[in-house]
C-alpha cells in the first residue's frame, strides 16, 4: 500500500470520527476535529507501523472514547 492510499484511509477514519463525536457528545466539527487531531489516538492511527488505519471506525472511536474519559489511551 502507498502513501496516498494510507492517508486516504486516515481522512476516511477521521471522518467517521468526527461525525461520531458530533453524534455522541454533541460536538461542533471545529471541536471534534481539534479533540481528534490533539489524541494519542490519532497519532497511534497516523503511525505506519501501528497499521490501526486497517480497522474499522468503530473500533478506533472505541479508543479515541477510552481517551476522552480517562485522559489516556489504553
Amino acid at each position: 500500500m502507498n502513501k496516498k492510499e494510507i492517508e486516504y484511509m486516515v481522512e476516511s477514519i477521521v471522518k467517521d470520527l468526527t461525525l461520531l463525536l458530533m453524534e455522541r457528545h454533541g460536538m461542533d466539527t471545529e471541536i471534534a476535529l481539534r479533540t481528534i487531531y490533539n489524541s494519542d489516538t490519532y497519532a497511534k492511527l497516523e503511525d505506519v507501523k501501528t497499521h490501526l488505519y486497517y480497522q474499522s471506525s468503530l473500533y478506533i472511536y472505541d479508543f479515541l472514547e477510552n481517551e476522552i474519559l480517562t485522559g489516556k489511551m489504553q
